[in-house]
């Protein structure tokens, strides 16, 4: 009885420490370092600010958000945008069209 026990404690712990080496075995891949990440140039209207998280709207409905170094103080959500490498560069909104104005008609 006894040397039945020592034989399944004996093949218990041989199975446990086989399987303990192929858990070590798969190491997850290491995240890219700051430096190692693609620069990111991201064009839109911003739709929140979040401390120096910024979310941005593209022309195609996918909104963005990227942390960026510094936030203006005069950046607000609806201005046009371009970030890239955590700067962000305010772009002068499109000129509005002055309203024509109506021609008086005679006789009225």
């Amino acid at each position: 009885m006894t040397k039945r026990i020592f034989v399944l404690l004996l093949a218990l712990v041989f199975t446990l420490g086989l399987a303990s080496f192929g858990f070590a075995a798969d190491k997850p891949a290491a995240a890219p370092k700051a430096e190692e990440k693609k620069a990111v140039e991201v064009k839109g209207t911003v739709s929140k600010i979040d401390g120096k998280k910024i979310t941005v709207k593209d022309a195609a409905g996918k909104e963005t958000t990227v942390e960026v170094k510094e936030v203006s103080k005069d950046l607000k959500v609806g201005d046009m945008v371009t970030i890239k490498d955590g700067m962000v560069t305010k772009e002068a909104a499109p000129a509005k069209e002055a309203p024509k104005k109506k021609k008086a008609i005679e006789g009225c």
